[in-house]
This record gives C-alpha cells, structure tokens and sequence, in this order.
C-alpha cells in the first residue's frame, strides 16, 4: 500500500489556498512549483508549500482531503497557523 500527503499550497499569507493530495509529496510540489500542473493551483499562482501531513496509506489521505476540502476557511487557516505560524514555505525543507 502506498503512503500518501495531504498539503496545502497558497500564494501569500491568508491568500488563496489549494488542498492536493499525492503520494510523492516532494515531486509533486517541484512540479506545481514548475508549472507542470494545470488547474486552479497554477491559475492562481499558488506555489507556497505552507502545511502538509504524512498518512500511512494513500486512501487515507485522500478521505482526510475531501474532508478537509468541505471545512470553513477559517478552520483551514487554523490548521495551518498552528503548525507553521509564519507561513513559511516548507518546500524547502522538504529537500533535507
């Protein structure tokens, strides 16, 4: 069974955000980060990397996207701010 990530990419601080899900987390963001993906993500210009969590199986990760796809922004926006309350991009650190 494959592992899967939920993630979270925005443009700016409190921006718009784009909840994906993959089971290659660091490839998927080099490939939003390059424009390789088409859709709202790339329309809107949303490569920042600021929130994402690890599931044991792929299926899981996508019943938790389709949840957390249906939560009030301000739900999603304290999600994020907990973990990373700096909006930093975590894309980099990714790639230690």
């Amino acid at each position: 069974m494959k592992q899967g990530w939920i993630y979270v990419l925005t443009n700016r601080r409190n921006g718009t955000l784009y909840i994906g899900v993959t089971s290659d987390l660091p490839q998927r963001i080099a490939r939003h980060r390059e424009g390789l993906i088409g859709g709202f993500a790339r329309k809107y210009g949303l490569k920042m990397l600021v929130w994402h969590q690890h599931f044991e199986n792929l299926h899981d990760a996508r019943r938790r996207e389709v949840q957390m796809k249906e939560w009030k922004r301000a739900w999603k926006i304290g999600l994020i701010e907990a973990a990373n309350p700096e909006w930093r991009d975590l894309y980099f650190e990714l790639l230690r």
